[in-house]
């Protein structure tokens, strides 16, 4: 008789098992397609006779419809049911993968491409919006895996897509999404509870196209200045609809019944540093990642293969060390817990300025080290922006801090990039844009003091 409670119990931790699964891989395959098809494009460029500003779109398309239609994804959850809309998702971007892999023609690779942004759209927001009915160590614990999934995926990306296309074949970069993307679907079936859908909620379809367009085109922007500059026809042209759709998202969430994000949200202290607290990350870290390939290439004389691994152990520890972050937060706050993470992280970056031609290995792992340990320890800034909302606005909170995430990313390359290019040398731009991403992850830290619990 004394057994029979705990066949319950392990169903629930079964069933928590699956969901986190769900949480991981969806969030893992999702983020990994950001980075990687970058190593592949040379691969692509040969097969498909592609010119370059198509190979451009190869690369870019997915991103710019990822953000572009993140915040409506979100929103989409909230109103018609979490796991709907994230086998939705799944759906759509697993078909798209397939096309993607077997496509003969460049044209249908980026409309593949783009679709597969869509489909991520729904999906990622959807992912975090599920753990927001939980207890506090279950959300927790589900927004450190779907963290560590993404910034796990943002490391090995250029690896998991320089050995495909080198061992294999380019397609599979693509390809490999198939089965994966069918497993999630049908553990999500199962592991996934459903929400109730606001039916009688409308959609508010005049936000939802405002924020498309402002998303997509500050998108469209900041990938494209660095290349054809901020005052090119196209990239101002982009900036002017970003600033028109944002101002039109403004006005209709304060005139509508229902609007998609209310700004009552940013009225809530965690909320609002958390999601700043994000971006600031994601300023800093993202601008580092992408110019340190070059850095260790181009300066330190590392092969390819070589910068790629660089990487690895950063991924490895975030992952190792996720785990011990819900631990450290129920002891001290996330608050501090973050805070601490986003020194180490600003550590790191000082490490990595001081670097000098003919370092090797000794002196760059400190930095890498600390700055995976530190990525890890800010895994509470999900769970404290999921912790501060209503539930039933779980997936535009979702979105939102979704969305912050590849925006900030986006934009500390731009940053980075122009800090790199006005120093007068890569090696000098290098150590330069290191210091001022390292200031803008301090002050991070500042604000997750200040107003994370």
């Amino acid at each position: 008789m004394a057994a029979a409670p705990t066949r319950p119990g392990g169903r629930t931790a079964g069933r928590m098992g699956l969901l986190l699964t769900v949480v991981g891989l969806a969030g893992f395959v999702t983020t990994l397609d950001n980075t990687v098809v970058t190593v592949a494009l040379p691969s692509i460029q040969r097969d498909l006779g592609a010119r370059l500003a198509a190979l451009e779109w190869v690369a870019t398309g997915y991103i710019l419809t990822f953000a572009g239609f993140m915040l409506a994804g979100g929103r989409l959850a909230d109103v018609y049911g979490r796991r709907r809309m994230l086998v939705a998702g799944l759906g759509v971007f697993t078909a798209a993968s397939l096309v993607a892999g077997l496509a003969s023609s460049i044209g249908l690779l980026v409309a593949a491409r783009l679709a597969q942004g869509a489909g991520a759209a729904l999906i990622l927001p959807a992912t975090l919006a599920v753990l927001a009915g939980r207890d506090e160590r279950e959300r927790s614990l589900g927004v450190a895996v779907w963290m560590a999934s993404g910034a796990g995926a943002l490391a090995l990306g250029p690896v998991v897509g320089g050995y495909l296309s080198q061992h294999l074949h380019w397609s599979w970069i693509f390809l490999i999404n198939v089965p994966v993307g069918v497993a999630v679907i049908a553990l999500a079936v199962v592991a996934v509870p459903e929400t109730v859908a606001e039916r009688r909620v409308p959609v508010d379809v005049a936000g939802s196209v405002a924020s498309v367009v402002c998303l997509s085109a500050g998108t469209f922007a900041l990938i494209h200045a660095g290349e054809h500059g901020w005052t090119s026809p196209a990239v101002l042209s982009a900036l002017a609809a970003c600033l028109a759709g944002g101002l039109v998202f403004l006005v209709v969430e304060r005139r509508v019944t229902a609007p998609m994000a209310e700004p009552e949200l940013f009225r809530v202290r965690a909320f609002t540093g958390g999601v700043l607290a994000q971006v600031l990350w994601g300023l800093g870290v993202n601008g580092v990642f992408f110019y340190t390939a070059l850095f260790l290439q181009g300066v330190l004389g590392f092969t390819p293969v070589a910068s790629g691994l660089a990487f690895v152990p950063l991924a490895l520890l975030v992952v190792a060390v996720t785990p011990l972050a819900p631990m450290i937060e129920r002891r001290v706050g996330a608050g501090r817990t973050v805070a601490l993470g986003l020194v180490l992280v600003a550590a790191g970056m000082v490490a990595a300025a001081f670097l000098e031609p003919g370092d090797g290995w000794a002196r760059l792992l400190p930095a890498v080290c600390a700055i995976g340990v530190g990525s890890a320890l800010t895994m509470p800034l999900g769970s404290a922006v999921l912790g501060a909302v209503p539930e039933e606005r779980a997936g535009v909170a979702g979105g939102i801090f979704s969305v912050s995430r590849e925006i900030s990313g986006l934009f500390g390359i731009a940053v980075i990039g122009v800090i790199v290019q006005g120093a007068g040398g890569f090696a000098l731009g290098y150590s330069l844009g290191l210091a001022v991403a390292a200031g803008l992850v301090l002050a991070g830290a500042v604000i997750s003091l200040v107003t994370l619990p």
